[in-house]
C-alpha cells in the first residue's frame, strides 16, 4: 500500500464521507487514489471555501470536516479558512500537499511553509516523513480535532511521501498521546459549588456561547433552565441554543446585542458562562460580568479560564458532561419569578421599534418574516457584516434550528460554502444562507460548487450596493467621509443566477414580501432571492 492509499483507508475508518477540497499535482497522488473509495468530493472553487464547507459540514453534523489543498498558492489560501475554524473552535483536519521532502528550502515551483505559516491559528500541525507514520497520524488528528475544544489540525504531507510503500496497512484503535489528555467530566467539589451557588441566587443567569453546540449540549442547557426558572441569553456563536419565543431566552450579549440581553448581564448576581470567551464582541468590560457577582465558568479549554474575567467557580471538562453533573444535583430552585418579569418588562418596553425606510426593504422585517416561515429544524447560515448583525437580532429560532456564522474571525464570504456543507451533512433540511452583497462577492464562485456537486441552497442577497458595517463605521467616526465602500460595477444577479440555472427572485419593498417569501422556500430547488435595502441604513 501507498501513502496515499493509507490516506484514504484512514479517513474510511474514521466514517469520512465528504471531503472538501482542490487538486494539484503534489496532492493528485491523494487524489487519484480517492477515486477507488465511496469519499466524496466536493470541488470548491477557491480553496478558502474548502475550510469553510468543511466547516459547515462539521457543525451541523456534529463531527470532523476535512478539507484539502495543494501546496503552495493552494495551502495559502486555505489559511483564512484555517483561521476561521480555529477562532470559533470548529473541527477540521486540513490536508495539504507539499513539495518532494529532499526539495524542501531549495524554493523550488509552489514550495511554501505551510505549517510555519499556520502555527499561530491551528491546533495541532503534522509535517509527514514517512509513509509509515500516516495511520498514527491521522488518528491522532480526528482526535485532537474533535475532543477537549476543538479545532482544526493540519496534516502537510510531501508527495514523495505520498507515493511510498508502506507496507502492511495497521490502523490504530485509539490514539495514545501521552502529553494530550483533555478534560471530560468536572470536578464534583466545584459541581457542588455550582448547585449551592445557583440555590443562594436571586437573579441567575446563564451565559452561553457557541462551545454549547460543539458539546452537542444544547438538550441539557434547555432542561437546566426550564427546570430551575433561569434566563438565558447567548454569544453570537450562541445563537440558537434557546428558541426566540422561550420565555427564558434573551437574546445576544454584546454592542451589536440586545439591550435587555446586557442588562441582564449586568444586573444579574450569578452568572454561568458556558463554552464562551467573555470576547470584546460580546463583553467590551469584562469587569462586568465578575465585579460584585458570582461568576461560574464552564470551559473545554483551561486557558479560556481566568483570561478575560476570574471567576469565582471554574470548571474545565466538556460542557455535555458538566450540565449533566449539573443537572443530576438537588438544586432548591431559586424563585426567579420577580427576575424574568423585569427582563420581560425591559424588552417589552425597549423592543425593537425601527422600521425600514419606504421604497426599501426592511432588513430587520424581512429576516423575521423569513426565519419564522422557515421550518422548524433548519439550518440558518449567515455571512459578516450588517446582514450578521440584523440576522442575529432579528432571526426567529425554531427548537430545532441551528444558526451558523463566522463569530470570532468575522470573515467575509463564510455563508455560502458554509451552507453547501451544512447541505452535505444534512440532506433534508432546509438551508438559507444569508449574505450582503458584499460577502456574497466574496463567495458567488461556489454557485458552482452548490450546482456541480447538487447541495441546493436558497440565498438571501441584502443589497445596499455598500460594504454597510464600514460604510457605518466610517459615518460615526470619520464624520462621513467614505471610503472605498460603495460597490458598483455589478453584477447583475438576474443574469448571474441564469447563467448558471437557478431561480431568481427580487424584493425592492415589503408590499409582497410574504408572498415573494412564500415562493421563496418553497420547493427544494436553489433561489437567489435580492432583497434592495436602503443603502442609509443602520443596525
Amino acid at each position: 500500500m501507498l501513502g496515499c492509499e493509507a490516506m484514504v483507508k484512514s479517513l474510511e475508518k474514521e466514517g469520512v464521507k465528504y471531503i472538501f477540497g482542490y487538486p494539484g499535482a503534489v496532492i493528485c497522488p491523494f487524489f487519484d487514489s480517492l477515486l477507488d473509495s465511496d469519499i466524496e468530493t466536493v470541488l470548491v472553487r477557491t480553496e478558502q471555501n474548502a475550510a469553510h464547507a468543511a466547516s459547515g459540514y462539521a457543525r451541523i453534523s456534529g463531527g470532523v470536516g476535512v478539507c484539502v489543498a495543494t501546496s503552495g498558492p493552494g495551502a495559502l489560501n486555505l489559511l483564512t479558512g484555517i483561521a476561521t475554524a480555529f477562532a470559533d473552535s470548529i473541527p477540521l483536519v486540513c490536508i495539504t500537499g507539499q513539495v518532494e521532502s529532499d526539495q524542501i528550502g531549495s524554493d523550488v515551483f509552489q514550495e511554501a511553509d505551510v505549517t510555519g505559516a499556520c502555527e499561530s491559528f491551528v491546533k495541532y500541525s503534522y509535517y509527514v516523513t514517512s509513509a509509515k507514520e500516516i495511520p498514527r497520524i491521522m488518528k491522532e488528528a480526528f482526535y485532537i480535532a474533535s475532543s477537549g475544544r476543538r479545532g482544526p489540525v493540519l496534516i502537510d504531507i510531501p508527495v514523495d511521501v505520498q507515493n511510498e510503500e508502506i507496507g502492511e496497512f495497521r490502523y490504530p484503535d485509539k490514539a495514545v498521546l501521552r502529553t494530550y489528555k483533555p478534560t471530560v467530566s468536572g470536578h464534583a467539589v466545584q459541581i457542588k459549588k455550582v448547585a449551592k451557588a445557583l440555590s443562594r441566587a436571586k437573579k441567575p443567569l446563564i451565559y452561553a456561547g457557541g462551545g454549547v453546540h460543539l458539546a452537542g449540549a444544547v438538550s441539557n442547557l434547555r432542561s437546566l433552565a426550564e427546570n430551575n426558572g433561569i434566563p438565558v441569553v447567548s454569544t453570537m456563536m450562541g445563537i440558537s441554543v434557546m428558541p426566540t419565543d422561550s420565555p427564558l431566552y434573551f437574546g445576544m450579549v454584546g454592542n451589536n446585542g440586545a439591550p435587555w440581553a446586557n442588562k441582564a448581564v449586568a444586573e444579574a448576581d450569578l452568572i454561568m458562562m458556558i463554552g464562551a470567551r467573555a470576547a470584546d464582541r460580546a463583553v467590551s468590560q469584562p469587569e462586568i460580568i465578575a465585579d460584585g457577582k458570582t461568576l461560574i465558568h464552564i470551559d473545554a479549554d483551561t486557558a479560556e479560564i481566568g483570561k478575560n474575567a476570574m471567576p469565582d467557580i471554574p470548571l474545565v471538562g466538556d460542557a455535555k458532561a458538566i450540565l449533566k453533573q449539573i443537572n443530576a444535583e438537588e438544586i432548591k430552585t431559586p424563585d426567579t419569578a420577580n427576575w424574568l418579569r423585569e427582563l420581560t418588562e425591559y424588552r417589552e418596553s425597549h423592543g425593537w421599534k425601527k422600521k425600514g425606510r419606504d421604497g426599501f426593504v426592511d432588513p430587520a422585517g424581512i429576516l423575521e418574516l423569513l426565519t419564522s416561515s422557515m421550518k422548524d429544524d433548519s439550518v440558518i447560515t449567515v455571512d459578516v457584516g450588517q446582514n450578521q448583525i440584523w440576522s442575529c437580532n432579528h432571526s426567529v429560532i425554531k427548537s430545532g434550528t441551528r444558526f451558523i456564522t463566522s463569530g470570532g474571525m468575522g470573515t467575509m464570504g463564510y455563508s455560502l460554502p458554509a451552507a453547501i456543507g451544512a447541505r452535505k451533512a444534512a440532506r433534508s433540511k432546509q438551508i438559507v444562507s444569508i449574505c450582503g452583497d458584499g460577502a456574497f462577492h466574496m463567495c458567488m464562485c461556489e454557485l458552482s460548487t452548490m450546482m456541480q456537486t447538487d447541495a441546493p441552497v436558497k440565498i438571501v442577497v441584502l443589497n445596499n450596493s455598500r460594504l454597510g458595517m464600514v460604510r457605518e463605521y466610517q459615518h460615526y467616526h470619520y464624520n462621513d467621509r467614505l471610503s472605498a465602500v460603495e460597490l458598483a460595477g455589478g453584477p447583475d444577479l438576474s443574469i448571474l443566477a441564469g447563467a448558471y440555472g437557478i431561480k431568481y427572485m427580487k424584493l425592492e419593498n415589503m408590499d409582497d414580501a410574504e408572498e415573494t417569501v412564500k415562493g421563496f422556500l418553497s420547493g427544494k430547488e436553489p433561489v437567489i432571492l435580492e432583497c434592495m435595502i436602503d443603502p442609509e441604513d443602520l443596525v
